[in-house]
């Protein structure tokens, strides 16, 4: 792990200089909340100049990419289809992998996501123990109600399908509260029912990553995942053996960094991986990359 107050070594100098690419986690990357970092266009704009391509991925399936996109115009970003990886997008394409006759499902989730799924063609079923589902979606939702979270604790006992989009324990926030997130939510059910998932996509999976470098004909040391996350963004750069920086704008601190560094260098199977990189935000990030680029 390379830290922001080093100096850049010659190894840091050779991986940001092969890289082509930048796929972006968003809530506490280039914005937190609604807020937008006053450096977010700023870094964009140095990327297109030095010929990098970005993408936005997200865990967070509260919204559907209309609605992403949507958000990103109001802050004054451009952004297509193209540019958007959910996981409520590697949700579908896994059930009409998986379960193709698939077409009733039961979500916890917001009316948004479930609006997504409905440009699917699947259907939303009702909190109604007659109305069985295919499979059971779990996701991050804000609008949750107690009565359906012990709805989807009932199918998963029930041996439906079972899927979750993501494991955050938490969502990134400003405001002084908690924002319980999916994989709490799994917790939750895990301890009621002792069912987990049959899987959990999302970040850390690798898949969004391939896809895009699949898109764009990328080596994987030509793509650098950035996030605010560990547990999600890092291991997801690892697992596709992509360049993993880590922003400390949103949830984890330098602390925590430093820590899985110091158990990743004694732990030949440590629980995180480590970051190849450590920076303040993005803008530090961009300025590395500048440097790196130029010499």
């Amino acid at each position: 792990m390379e830290n922001h107050n080093k100096t850049i070594t010659p190894q840091m100098r050779l991986f940001l200089s092969r890289i082509r690419h930048v796929a972006l986690d968003m809530d506490g990357t280039i914005y937190l909340g609604n807020r937008l970092f006053p450096y977010t266009k700023g870094f964009l704009a140095d990327l297109r100049e030095m010929g990098i391509g970005y993408s936005f991925l997200t865990n967070n399936p509260t919204r559907s990419v209309a609605d992403y996109l949507k958000k990103l115009s109001a802050m004054g970003i451009e952004a297509d289809e193209g540019n958007m990886y959910t996981t409520s997008l590697a949700a579908i394409d896994y059930i009409k992998e998986k379960y193709p006759s698939a077409k009733r499902l039961f979500m916890l989730g917001t009316p948004s996501m479930a609006e997504q799924f409905a440009l699917a063609g699947y259907e939303a079923c009702a909190d109604d123990p007659d109305d069985v589902p295919d499979v059971l979606v779990v996701a991050f939702d804000p609008t949750l109600r107690y009565e359906r979270l012990c709805r989807a604790a009932w199918w998963a006992s029930q041996g439906i399908p079972y899927l979750a989009t993501n494991p955050d324990r938490v969502c990134p926030t400003e405001q002084r509260t908690v924002l319980v997130d999916c994989g709490s939510l799994q917790k939750c059910i895990e301890h009621a029912t002792s069912r987990k998932p049959d899987i959990v996509l999302g970040k850390p999976d690798p898949t969004m990553l391939q896809g895009i470098m699949h898109r764009h004909g990328l080596e994987p040391c030509q793509m650098a995942m950035v996030g605010d996350r560990i547990y999600t963004d890092t291991a997801m750069a690892h697992n596709a053996g992509a360049v993993g920086v880590l922003v400390l704008s949103g949830e984890t601190t330098l602390q925590t960094a430093e820590a899985v560094a110091a158990d990743a260098a004694v732990n030949p199977n440590p629980e995180f991986f480590a970051p190849e990189l450590v920076v303040r935000d993005i803008q530090e990030f961009g300025e590395l990359l500048r440097i790196c680029k130029e010499k």
